[in-house]
């Protein structure tokens, strides 16, 4: 089977030309990463053609021997509907974990997406995390969520709660809350290193001024999630802007009252008043 024809490929574009429909991916903003199924490589192997191995910057052992499906750095989202060979890449990790090597895409030159040591530092803890489920990794510039860094303190119990009381799905969606990074430059270690520690215990991390990180069990649950906290923050960011506090919101017993009934458990540190 050629890459084009894979189901997990056709997910892949559609994720990104969505992200690039709601506007969270200008110029060449924004990552998409995809840990591929043993099954989903073994039908496609016999389209890749492997260059030579690179350094990773990042150790990721758990890895070893993994595919990913990722975007390319510098390239365009909006372009990977039309030209997914040029945009995207799939790369293999070696044995040890340090070095990747493309076997497919790029057929114009580049490199994976520079925030590639982010994706698999965070690839590496929800492999662990979730058993061996979570699959997908999403950086997107959402408007809002950058918006609220420059007006909210830079807190996991500040940024949690505000969203959570903007909507009632929002405590089922994302119930271990969203972790917060503050202003680090993008594309290194030390962010890596950052992010994928608040992966431990989030689905979710805010980049402040910069974007979100989320991660998924598929394309659909990664993109919902990401959908729904923006979609929080622009609520918030409109309550905001016509009035400094709230009349009402949701209580913290109304918070205890909806994990009861959907059997989901709400960390403590974000009951607080």
């Amino acid at each position: 089977m050629k890459v084009l024809e894979a189901e997990f490929m056709k997910g892949f574009i559609r994720m990104a030309d969505d992200g690039w429909k709601m506007g969270w991916h200008e110029r060449n903003g924004g990552n998409l990463s995809y840990r591929i199924k043993k099954e989903e490589a073994a039908q496609v192997k016999s389209d890749f053609a492997p260059s030579g191995w690179k350094n990773i910057d990042a150790s990721v052992p758990m890895l070893a021997g993994e595919f990913f499906l990722v975007t390319g750095s510098g390239k365009f989202l909006r372009n990977a509907v039309i030209a997914p060979e040029d945009s995207l890449c799939i790369i293999e990790i070696n044995e040890d974990g340090e070095q990747f090597r493309i076997v497919w895409g790029l057929v114009n030159g580049g490199r994976p997406t520079s925030e590639l040591p982010s994706h698999l530092m965070n690839h590496q803890v929800i492999k662990q995390k979730t058993n061996n489920v979570y699959r997908v990794v999403y950086h997107a510039h959402t408007t809002n969520i950058i918006a609220l860094t420059f007006i909210l303190p830079l807190s996991d119990e500040v940024f949690t709660r505000e969203l959570w009381e903007m909507a009632t799905e929002c405590p089922v969606v994302f119930p271990s809350g969203v972790g917060v990074v503050p202003w680090m430059v993008p594309g290194g270690r030390d962010i890596a290193v950052e992010t994928s520690r608040l992966m431990e215990k989030y689905d979710v991390a805010v980049w402040a001024h910069h974007g979100m990180f989320a991660t998924g069990e598929n394309f659909d649950l990664t993109f919902g999630l990401m959908h729904t906290v923006e979609k929080s923050a622009e609520i918030l960011v409109k309550v905001l802007s016509v009035r400094p506090d709230k009349l009402q919101t949701i209580t913290t017993q109304n918070f205890k009252d909806l994990s009861d009934s959907f059997k989901v458990t709400l960390p403590e540190q974000f009951l607080k008043p």
